[in-house]
């Protein structure tokens, strides 16, 4: 048996309290309301009521006209309105419900003195002290209300008898250990539903971080691929034009057919970078794969360009071996477009080579592009060139580099000195999906 009056508190007990220290008297360890707690409750005290009208009526019905009788019913409606102030109405964080709880058993000691059948009332009142008392102070009630039921019982004997004597404290112990150790069991709940709470608080921080960090990841990988496709169109088309425009205003005067020549060149670029300015605003698609016609169709375009604007310098081939068993993804294309846009734009300013070639390879597992010419070449430990008046040059190949690591593929570069360069870009395809095998039957 347990008076639940009011459940366990829902709040876990401050670091370093011992559930054991936990009374209603700490208004940061009193019982939240619950359901069937307060069900419960009012069984309690509606037991205690019953208890108490049953004393009452067995005491007249016993001993009638009696000259004690006037203070039995008293002390009985004096019991009923202090139960009714203080248990019904519950504990507060003030010396208020520990005063009506003492008044509360002296008069039930005193009803038990006059009239030992009152001693049955002892047993809502042991819950009353558990749910209120400090755990000392409320086993000491238990078990001076013990002594008091036993000693009712055994004035209500005929004789004596053992029963009577063990019963009671047996009784009153189980109770109480039930009690406590329920309290406990519902601190200990309380105490792992707090820290629930918090490692839900931690994951849903660490969920916020992960994105924030996740945002600015993918923050700076764009603004790394922004960088790239600019470098890859609008800054090597600007350096195009810029050589082109440097080398009209050197021609202007002694080859003005030259010149020109020259500036209708950088004039096409301009319309080129225009397009692809125009692009990035869109969809940041390269324009030549908007076009249509897929990759395939933008390197023989990219040839064809190359070689009309080196004006016969230069002469671009492209050439493709295979076919793909399925089309390349957007982000291949973009990427290995780009690698060959940067690589014979090196060629153009760097390489000093009269012919370049682009070689498409279409592999079951990947694809190739490699982009050769015969010019100077570079050793191994050769810095890499700069251009005209000392500036960094860029991106370049690291920027190559970086587009097929994303996508998982390599970049291998072969050159020496006097013997031209052969760069190779191979990306790996995801598997085509096996045709399910036919059933006979």
């Amino acid at each position: 048996m347990q008076d639940r009056s009011e459940p366990v508190s829902a709040v876990a007990p401050p670091p370093g309290r011992d559930p054991d220290t936990l009374s209603a008297a700490d208004p940061d360890t009193r019982p939240a309301a619950d359901p069937d707690a307060r069900w419960l409750a009012l069984l309690t005290h509606a037991a205690f009521f019953l208890l108490l009208g049953a004393s009452l009526a067995r005491f007249l019905m016993r001993h009638p006209g009696e000259t004690r009788t006037p203070w039995i019913i008293a002390l009985s409606v004096t019991l009923a309105v202090l139960y009714l102030l203080g248990p019904v109405l519950g504990p507060r964080p003030t010396p208020g419900p520990l005063i009506r709880l003492g008044v509360l058993v002296v008069v039930w000691m005193v009803l038990v003195l006059l009239a030992p059948s009152f001693a049955w009332c002892a047993v809502p009142l042991f819950y009353t002290g558990l749910r209120i008392l400090p755990p000392r102070a409320a086993l000491a009630l238990v078990a001076l209300l013990t002594v008091f039921v036993v000693a009712a019982q055994l004035r209500l004997a005929e004789g004596f008898d053992p029963n009577l004597v063990l019963a009671p404290p047996a009784v009153a112990a189980v109770a109480t250990a039930v009690f406590v150790h329920m309290q406990r069991q519902a601190v200990l709940q309380q105490d792992l539903a707090s820290r629930q709470r918090e490692l839900i608080d931690d994951l849903l921080s660490t969920r916020r971080e992960l994105a924030a960090t996740e945002r600015r990841e993918g923050t700076l990988a764009e603004r790394q691929r922004l960088s790239m496709e600019i470098h890859d169109t609008l800054a090597q088309g600007l350096s195009s034009q810029q050589m082109l425009l440097q080398a009209a205003d050197r021609s202007w005067d002694a080859d003005p057919v030259a010149a020109r020549r020259h500036v209708r060149t950088a004039t096409g670029i301009a319309e080129r970078n225009l397009a692809e300015a125009r692009r990035f605003v869109h969809d940041l698609a390269p324009a030549d794969l908007a076009e249509g016609g897929g990759l395939e169709a933008a390197l023989h375009a990219l040839a064809a360009r190359e070689t009309a604007q080196s004006h016969g310098r230069i002469a671009v081939r492209c050439h493709v071996e295979g076919t793909p068993l399925a089309p390349l993804p957007d982000r291949v294309q973009s990427a290995l477009l780009r690698i060959a846009q940067g690589a014979l734009a090196n060629v153009s300013e760097h390489a000093e080579a009269t012919a370049a070639g682009l070689t498409l390879t279409h592999l079951d597992d990947r694809v190739v592009l490699d982009i050769a010419d015969n010019g100077r070449g570079f050793g191994p430990a050769e810095p890499s060139p700069r251009p005209p008046g000392g500036g960094v040059r860029g991106h370049g190949l690291p920027a190559m580099r970086a587009r097929v690591q994303q996508l998982g593929g390599t970049l291998t570069i072969e050159s020496a000195p006097g013997e031209g360069t052969v760069l190779s870009a191979a990306v790996p395809l995801p598997a085509a999906p096996t045709p399910p095998a036919e059933v006979h039957r």
